[in-house]
């Protein structure tokens, strides 16, 4: 069993979307707490962009060797802050293993000079691989994040902020991980992304 919430108020709403997730497991269901600095192990449901961001940075600062996403644009609604640029650029300068591995349905989003991540990426291409979602796998519409097989943001659909979040669900974790695995191996190298765009 993954989860046990508790339902609250008109956020209780966004428990019936579990069931997108494949985790409604007729558990009493409970909407995540207000967005604080804190954030607990428990699986948390992630209703509205601070609540995403706030997951992501908790579970960034998890990662010791690997970080795998998924994201359709970069997004810098969610990537491009200041706290999460400078955990992952902790993890890839401090672990001299660490590896970020992206994939990325618009390509175009890598000729940005706007978006801080973008060019931290561009920088940092001994730690970061971004692959291009080619063929039927740009059908791909969920966000990922997750750090090495322990900890992960997940939402269904990346153009919303509807999504699950935990700091240590490995069961939950692996099976997502072993989805985006498939999804890596399907698309092959791009061009490394400072030959491409410098």
């Amino acid at each position: 069993m993954f989860l046990v919430v508790k339902k609250s108020g008109a956020r209780a709403t966004s428990a019936a979307n579990l069931s997108s997730f494949g985790l409604d497991d007729g558990a009493p269901l409970l909407a995540p707490p207000p967005v604080s600095t804190e954030f607990t192990d428990d699986l948390q449901v992630l209703t509205s962009q601070p609540e995403v961001v706030q997951a992501t940075i908790a579970v960034a600062g998890m990662a010791q060797r690997l970080v795998s996403m998924v994201t359709p644009t970069m997004e810098p609604g969610l990537y491009d802050q200041p706290a999460f640029l400078d955990v992952l650029k902790r993890l890839v300068l401090g672990q001299r293993f660490a590896r970020v591995r992206i994939l990325l349905r618009d390509q175009s989003a890598m000729s940005s000079n706007h978006n801080q991540f973008v060019l931290m990426v561009r920088r940092l291409t001994g730690h970061v691989e971004v692959r291009r979602l080619t063929g039927v796998h740009r059908e791909q519409h969920a966000g990922y994040f997750i750090a090495d097989d322990r900890a992960l943001v997940y939402r269904i659909r990346a153009d919303r902020w509807e999504g699950i979040a935990s700091l240590q669900s490995p069961l939950l974790a692996r099976q997502y991980l072993q989805e985006f695995d498939r999804l890596w191996q399907a698309c092959a190298p791009d061009v490394p992304a400072r030959k491409a765009y410098r």
